[in-house]
């Protein structure tokens, strides 16, 4: 892979390529770099929001950095620096996309940072990732982010006093290279329950609480017009 997408010349590019290797491609797989490389692009972006929002709250700064390194904001960072064109996938990821799955190109981004920590050291992989985030630093309210929707039903009932929701599997479908989840959030007052299905059990609980939260103002709606 050239070195300019991503802004670092690896002087050991036997890290790039394990980095790029997915682990249907064989043993010698990203995993490892990927649990380090999570760790490093969220204290990097943490470390960003809390420099430049001297004024925010944690709460503020918390929702800005999940807003930053989900899942799906991760992977079009992956496709900025053109990862997929370099994946190395197996046989069956290959047939099926997998270069174009945010999963894995999510997992590839940060195995990539955690490659270039390891091969130049800090300040060169903070100096080099950063300016990856920086459009979408930028483009977020200064100091203000909005509640995901589980931080949304969640405040909610408490502030009435109510019992929190509980989120349970339902349905894991689709075979293991693109599996999909099926999950249920309910609530025992009022008797309530959504579901929502996702990529990763994290997005399915956030479309179930959404619909939830739906519902639960639809009640209110209901008691303030019966009222």
């Amino acid at each position: 892979m050239p070195h300019e997408p991503l802004g670092h010349a690896f002087s050991d590019q036997g890290l790039l390529r394990r980095a790029l290797t997915h682990r249907s491609a064989g043993p010698r797989h990203n995993e490892r770099l990927e649990f380090l490389g999570d760790a490093l692009v969220n204290l990097f972006v943490a470390d960003a929001l809390y420099q430049r929002w001297p004024k925010a709250d944690e709460g503020a700064l918390t929702r800005a950095r999940a807003e930053l390194v989900r899942e799906s904001a991760l992977a079009g960072l992956a496709r900025t620096l053109q990862l997929g064109d370099h994946l190395l996938l197996g046989s069956g990821e290959m047939k099926s996309g997998g270069h174009r799955r945010d999963s894995i190109l999510a997992d590839t981004l940060e195995a990539i940072v955690a490659a270039i920590y390891l091969d130049a050291g800090y300040a060169t992989c903070r100096d080099t990732v950063l300016p990856w985030f920086e459009p979408g630093i930028e483009a977020l309210p200064s100091g203000k982010v909005g509640k995901d929707a589980k931080t949304s039903v969640q405040e909610w009932l408490q502030a009435r006093q109510l019992a929190l929701p509980e989120y349970s599997l339902v349905e894991t479908m689709g075979e293991e290279h693109e599996r999909s989840f099926r999950i249920r959030a309910s609530t025992p007052s009022p008797a309530l329950h959504a579901e929502g299905v996702g990529s990763s059990r994290r997005v399915a609980e956030q479309q179930a609480a959404a619909l939830l939260l739906e519902q639960l103002e639809q009640c209110v709606t209901k008691e303030l017009k019966s009222g």
